[in-house]
């Protein structure tokens, strides 16, 4: 008899979709069949029965400037499993006094505290950490297999530093994933907008245009594969770089994107709202036009994302309008981490933009297996008892009274979705049902990535 029973619900994986049960003991899958019997049970009948869902790019408790991100540990991870995400992973950044090791220890100690689900951790290399790549080595061992390079903000690495750092990082085995747009342009265009009296969040994605953002994903592709290595591209914005992605497939180059649900459901016009409203979108890349949008979802639907992940860095309303005197002085970053699973299914999959099984692949499967999340991502014989059970007819407005997130604030604000979890587990504890927490804080544990 096994210790929980998921029964006749309909079964949805990366390359299937079948109705049956799913047996769990201690804490891991044990059984995949019909009439399993259990000490309890979930009936699932005319549910949907998923991994649970995977967020690889997000920042909790972030420090940007005088302020961080709105959601801790805690908060974000809660708010994660009310949306059936049961695995993220993060960042860490050392000061220039620490080491790489020095630097994982203390965000392992903020996390671990705090954290409901599981979670991971890339470690960023930043321009005061070249003379640190001979840990890369040593802290792929401890569990950083993935790393953050910047070509914007103050951890903007210059050409000749992306090589050196590709080159480090691919010889031990490792995973760059890249922030690419042209902060050059970017600060020209920028002070060229502000000196012109052209301060508002309009002229926000005015001063990033799409075709730079394309113009650094193809220079850091090119530098990667000069280096000998592999490159992800995060939070992809815009069809221009996914041209260029697709373009240096066509070459042999190893390259893997992502995008983001703000890039997919919202566009710039939110920009032009009046006061703190049109500030609270501002993120980067930025949203862009309704075309691009549409094409992003082709781009989705033809196979070139590899995963969906959301950039989660929210801010409160107070810090979003505390400077309102010129668009850069706004925080960037905007949640989506807890709308992001029903989201896709609501507006990718009942829309016939992507199938069942790619919106489990998309934010499921291969998220998991690109950070090497051995036990995640996936229904199978000894994985993890990931799960989630999903209620594919409920309707429901997002507002942020319906949410678990700190904002206060929701870019999607009024968009009416069609589907929702109802049961969200990890290892085989039920952390959210119907709508009630049950689950510890602290309970999560660190996940080696290994990609």
């Amino acid at each position: 008899m096994f210790d929980l029973v998921i029964s006749k619900g309909t079964i949805v994986t990366s390359s299937s979709v079948t109705v049956g049960d799913v047996g769990i003991t201690d804490g891991k899958i044990a059984a995949l069949g019909q009439d399993l019997e259990g000490k309890h049970s979930i009936d699932a009948r005319g549910k949907l029965v998923t991994p649970g869902a995977v967020d690889t790019h997000v920042h909790l408790e972030m420090p940007i400037g005088n302020y961080v991100s709105s959601d801790d540990f805690y908060s974000g991870t809660r708010a994660a499993a009310f949306g059936g995400t049961t695995s993220i992973i993060d960042f860490v950044e050392s000061r220039a006094d620490q080491t790489f090791l020095e630097a994982l220890r203390e965000r392992q100690a903020q996390a671990s505290a705090r954290s409901v689900i599981d979670y991971g951790l890339h470690m960023t290399i930043g321009p005061d950490d070249m003379n640190k790549l001979d840990q890369v080595p040593g802290i792929m061992e401890e569990g950083c297999g993935s790393f953050k390079l910047y070509m914007a903000y103050g951890l903007r690495l210059m050409d000749d530093q992306l090589y050196k750092a590709f080159r480090t990082v691919s010889r031990a085995g490792g995973l760059p994933v890249v922030h690419a747009e042209n902060w050059d342009i970017i600060c020209a265009m920028i002070e060229e907008n502000l000196a012109e009296g052209r301060t508002s969040p309009h002229w926000h994605p005015r001063s990033r245009p799409e075709e730079f953002e394309a113009e650094a994903a193809g220079r850091v592709i090119q530098i990667a594969h000069q280096a000998g290595s592999r490159v992800h591209i995060f939070h992809v914005s815009c069809p221009q770089v996914v041209e260029e992605i697709s373009s240096a497939r066509a070459k042999g180059r190893a390259v893997t994107a992502e995008t983001c649900p703000q890039y997919l459901l919202l566009t710039q016009d939110l920009y032009d709202r009046e006061g703190v409203e049109g500030a609270l979108p501002v993120c980067s890349p930025p949203l862009r036009s309704d075309l691009s949008r549409r094409e992003l979802w082709q781009a989705l639907g033809s196979g070139l994302f590899d995963t969906i992940s959301t950039d989660h860095c929210p801010f409160c309303r107070e810090e979003k309008g505390a400077d309102l005197s010129a668009f850069n002085k706004i925080p960037g970053g905007v949640p989506s981490m807890e709308i992001r699973f029903s989201a896709l299914y609501s507006e990718g999959v009942l829309k016939e933009l992507i199938t069942l099984s790619e919106w489990i692949d998309l934010c499921c499967t291969m998220p998991a297996s690109l950070f090497g999340l051995k036990n995640k991502g996936e229904i199978a014989l000894g994985k993890d008892a990931d799960l989630v059970v999903f209620d594919p007819d409920v309707e429901w407005t997002v507002s942020p009274g319906e949410l678990q997130e700190t904002a206060g604030w929701t870019p999607y604000d009024g968009m009416v979705l069609k589907g929702r979890p109802s049961v969200t587990i990890s290892r085989g504890d039920i952390l959210v049902e119907e709508g009630v927490f049950k689950a510890e804080k602290g309970r999560g544990r660190f996940l080696k990535t290994a990609p």
